[in-house]
């Protein structure tokens, strides 16, 4: 099973015209370079940024290091202090369950509506497509399941992102597809978040199989104009996120293979 793959690929990283613009350059590499340190734990929860020796070690100007501050704040990676400045983010076990449960509630709001309004003959599409995908994937032989090697964790992660970016996309409500994009930017509350955790479960290849017939059952009850089911569906899905935190939580192994992992506070309650 996979375990080499960078955390930052789990989150959000920047939008289509960051990447293009190459006078954003700097921000960028001053955004991922901070988010990975962050998440690898070299920068400690509660600990306050410096923005001087950031500067210093991503080998950018203050400028990009106060553009990237911002938006991992705005993530919630960081949090202002009274004083200014920002320090790293702590996370409690209900704080990410709050943050899933946003993200599923979401989701569950745009699959009501799309199956309600009617889903687009380009979306539903997209949608069969990436089953479609999804399905070559995990495929194999009856009776030995296919292996998520490397090469083919990061395409599955890729297509699960698909797959709910078209989720977002389907109700054809812009307001509700930035709060869903915002809701999956939250740490931990990522679709793929704890696909790292669930990949390396014992039967994994079966709970993956189980994740997409509960995306062909959304699918089809889009289709189908079933708003309550197709809600009810997308909500039930988020919850295999629910079951991914308390794995990791109770796993020393598989709390390692959780990008971010040091950010958890031992205090995992309310």
């Amino acid at each position: 099973m996979p375990k080499s793959i960078a955390p930052a690929d789990d989150l959000p990283a920047t939008n289509a015209d960051e990447r293009d613009d190459p006078g954003a350059s700097q921000t960028v590499r001053a955004l991922l370079g901070l988010r990975q340190m962050i998440l690898d734990g070299e920068l400690a929860p509660g600990s306050r940024i410096s923005e001087p020796a950031l500067a210093v070690r991503l080998a950018v100007s203050r400028t990009p290091i106060r553009s990237a501050l911002a938006r991992l704040a705005d993530e919630g990676l960081l949090s202002a202090l009274p004083t200014s400045g920002y320090a790293v983010q702590a996370f409690t076990e209900a704080d990410i369950s709050d943050a899933i449960e946003a993200r599923g509630t979401l989701e569950g709001l745009a699959a009501r509506l799309a199956a309600e309004r009617g889903a687009s003959d380009r979306i539903l599409a997209g949608f069969q497509h990436c089953l479609d995908d999804i399905d070559g994937l995990l495929q194999g032989e009856p009776d030995r399941p296919v292996e998520l090697d490397d090469e083919r964790f990061l395409r599955y992660i890729e297509l699960n992102t698909r797959f709910h970016q078209l989720l977002a996309q389907a109700c054809a409500a812009p307001v509700i597809q930035r709060l869903i994009e915002r809701a999956q930017s939250l740490p931990f509350a990522s679709p793929n978040g704890f696909v790292r955790v669930q990949a390396n479960l014992p039967g994994a290849h079966r709970v993956l199989i189980s994740a997409q017939e509960q995306h062909r059952s959304i699918v089809e009850a889009i289709r189908h104009r079933e708003g309550s089911r197709a809600e009810a569906l997308a909500r039930e899905h988020a919850r295999i996120a629910h079951r991914n935190l308390r794995t990791a939580l109770n796993s020393r192994d598989a709390l390692a293979l959780l990008p971010g992992a040091s950010l958890i506070q031992e205090n995992r309650g309310r």
